[in-house]
């Protein structure tokens, strides 16, 4: 029986690889084993799990790579991106590489195709229960104006459009650690702990693009992708100090008193990541859930608890590289 396969980029990030765990070994929706294509830029290693995962030397960057990995796939999964400051290596990977990806897999004809894209297209906020589109788009970054422009191609294709905004779990390497920092460098509840977040676990997040790519009918269309129900910065703060993972607040302060405080002290983080995390930014997310029949689970922050020793020792190491 020739096994469902789903061709999967962005394998070894942070969303990849919790996609790649959760489709390998897995069934397709006509009883199929699934097996796993996941293309990588570097040396082709050996599959494991039995043979469920097939790695391929391929690059994003390069389209004449491409169509061997796509040829006689039943789904793609698109999870690549760079998010840092090199405006041309971000519209080399985030805009010209979707494109690359998107044409090959409408010329191997893949009718199904899952987009992870991000709600940071949205720009600075506040924004409130924001319907998808329910803001013009204004992105404030590199990373995210090409990610926004990448939709384009994607949607032309057919794919389903992912827009999730902070993502925690293992392999998390922004989230946490920026709320760990600010938390130490303005030590206050930000706005009183009022700032609604839009937050997805990884691991159910990778159940979400699962169940697209093993959909029996294909699912289009533009979806938030977070957990239905927001959480406020207080009760993520408190969870995560109740873990160890972040200073309890001490007080309170508005905003103008939280840049202040910001401005008296140097890190990687800066007002951007502070506004991103204290501020309004939740999304209805219900839909997608809905339209792929899964269950959202209990939560991000009930998912601490299989993440919390990860985050530690991913600090720990930190701390011992910087010597």
């Amino acid at each position: 029986m020739r096994a469902w396969t789903v061709v999967l980029t962005g394998a070894t990030g942070f969303i990849g690889s919790a996609v790649l765990r959760r489709l390998a070994g897995r069934t397709g929706p006509d009883g199929r084993p699934v097996r796993v294509r996941a293309l990588s830029r570097g040396a082709v290693v050996a599959a494991p799990g039995g043979g469920t995962v097939e790695h391929v030397r391929a690059d994003i960057t390069e389209p004449g790579s491409l169509a061997d990995a796509f040829r006689g796939a039943d789904a793609l999964v698109h999870a690549v991106s760079y998010v840092g400051a090199d405006e041309e290596r971000c519209a080399a990977v985030n805009l010209r590489g979707t494109g690359a990806v998107m044409a090959a897999a409408r010329a191997a004809g893949i009718p199904r195709i899952v987009h992870v894209s991000t709600a940071a297209v949205y720009g600075a906020g506040p924004h409130r229960g924001i319907d998808v589109d329910g803001v013009e788009a204004a992105p404030v970054s590199p990373a995210s104006r090409t990610r926004l422009a990448a939709e384009a191609p994607a949607a032309a294709a057919g794919a389903l459009v992912l827009r999730p905004h902070l993502v925690l779990g293992a392999g998390d390497r922004w989230v946490v650690p920026a709320l760990g920092e600010l938390a130490r460098r303005v030590p206050p509840e930000w706005l009183g702990g009022r700032g609604l977040q839009s937050l997805v676990d990884v691991g159910d997040l990778a159940r979400l693009v699962g169940a697209a790519a093993t959909a029996r009918t294909p699912v289009r269309g533009l979806h938030h992708a977070a957990h239905p129900e927001p959480v406020s910065t207080g009760r993520l703060r408190a969870a995560l100090s109740a873990h160890g993972l972040v200073a309890p607040a001490r007080g309170s302060a508005d905003w103008e008193e939280c840049r202040a405080l910001l401005a008296r002290s140097r890190g990687r983080y800066g007002e951007r990541q502070l506004e991103l995390l204290a501020l309004d930014h939740s999304y209805l997310s219900e839909r997608v859930w809905d339209v792929l029949g899964t269950d959202p689970g209990p939560g991000p922050l009930a998912r601490l608890d299989e993440a919390a020793a990860w985050y530690r020792n991913a600090a720990a190491a930190e701390v011992r590289e910087r010597g």
